[in-house]
């Protein structure tokens, strides 16, 4: 049965891909329609046992691109964007994350804590839809010497490990009614240096292992898919917040072999490039097999409000993280676009308050899943339509 789910997935995945593409739209607005359609929801086509691995499959998919986001960075431009991007990994996410706080408190009647586990579940963006279009833009020499991608994609990451740590610190109070919680908070700059850390260690080793042993670049890539799997689940059995950090430690690794093996590098980012067509199938047509449309129905127009009222405050946001910069007012557009995705965090974590019986966790749910239905799609169309009218073509 899980064959013929699998087949199906491919299939039709790659149908949803290529019509969007013809109608020029995203071809992840495809593959998550697909998703929907053949899932539990709609045509109930996807087996139980694929169903169950399907978070799994989603993180392996997840830590593909993130492998290959770091075969395309370039330490230089990191440099040259570090500050810029230590302002737009907090700034934004915290306002757009306050401001549903404090809607919900007034539009849901919902408590402090309620909000703060809503607005920074919400906040999180979507390194999966991110990344990919992120290194389109290295690939097609787009913005380069702004280093705009590159921003986005130092940015992203540590967005995501910001939101969900607020999220599981509000979590946390909410669930043991303690003030233990704050440590999340203290911990979250260890956590996101010991990601980084840790991915460079693994790096050097691995550059070793391919300069003193003859391998193969497929059997490279099986290697360094394999350590970097067993590098996430390891700090996946931590913490959630130090989880997300270790994806920040992936793209280390990858940054790590392309400062001292560059050609290396070049090959295996082409390689990534190749694999990336079957695991990008894989995740976002299991993300849409994971939404529920009509919980997401029930959030209704408050969700709505809540959702581009966080949007709005994020470009605030935005605007605030990139006062002192050279940046035109075309690039700080683009970079506000460029963060409107949410997809990953939502369908992993949106029904974690639910399952642990917090009050008000149906509601976070049934947002969670209007913030994917609603951003994936609007963040992925605006950044292709965009890209070029805002951006500079070298």
């Amino acid at each position: 049965m899980m064959m013929l789910s699998l087949a199906y997935l491919i299939l039709f995945g790659m149908l949803g891909h290529i019509l969007f593409k013809a109608i020029k739209l995203p071809g992840l607005i495809g593959m998550l329609l697909v998703g929907i359609v053949i899932g539990p929801q709609g045509f109930d086509l996807l087996s139980e046992s694929l169903l169950a691995i399907s978070g799994d499959l989603r993180k392996i998919a997840l830590i593909i691109i993130l492998l290959r986001a770091g075969l395309g960075l370039n330490r230089r431009a990191i440099q040259r964007v570090g500050k810029v991007a230590g302002t737009m990994s907090v700034i934004p996410v915290v306002f757009e994350g306050l401001m549903i706080l404090f809607l919900a408190m007034w539009l849901l009647e919902f408590s402090f804590i309620q909000g703060g586990m809503l607005g920074f579940v919400i906040a999180a963006v979507s390194p999966a839809v991110i990344v990919p279009a992120m290194l389109k833009l290295i690939r097609d020499k787009v913005s380069t010497r702004s280093h705009i991608p590159t921003l986005v994609l130092a940015s992203a990451s540590i967005d995501d490990v910001i939101a969900i740590t607020l999220f599981s610190m509000f979590l946390s109070a909410a669930v043991t009614a303690s003030n233990l919680a704050v440590l999340s908070v203290l911990s979250l700059p260890l956590s996101i240096l010991l990601g980084i850390l840790i991915g460079f260690v693994i790096g050097v080793g691995l550059v070793w292992l391919f300069t003193k042993f003859r391998i193969r670049d497929t059997k490279k890539i099986l290697i360094l898919l394999a350590v970097s799997i067993l590098f996430v689940s390891f700090t996946e059995q931590i913490e959630e917040y130090i989880y997300i950090a270790s994806l920040l430690g992936v793209m280390t690794l990858g940054l790590v072999i392309v400062e001292r093996r560059k050609v290396v590098a070049e090959r295996l980012a082409i390689k990534f490039d190749k694999v990336w067509v079957l695991a990008e199938l894989f995740l976002f047509v299991l993300v849409g097999a994971a939404v529920d449309v009509t919980v997401a129905l029930d959030a209704g127009v408050i969700g709505l409000i809540l959702i581009f009222s966080g949007l709005i405050a994020r470009s605030f946001g935005v605007f605030i993280a990139t006062l002192r910069t050279n940046f035109t007012w075309r690039e700080k557009s683009f970079l506000f676009i460029a963060f409107i995705p949410k997809a990953t965090v939502q369908a992993a974590m949106g029904s974690i308050p639910l399952t642990l019986g917090v009050p008000g966790g149906e509601i976070i749910l049934a947002i969670s899943v209007l913030a994917i239905l609603v951003t994936a799609p609007l963040g992925a169309s605006l950044i292709q339509l965009t890209e070029k009218r805002l951006l500079q073509q070298e």
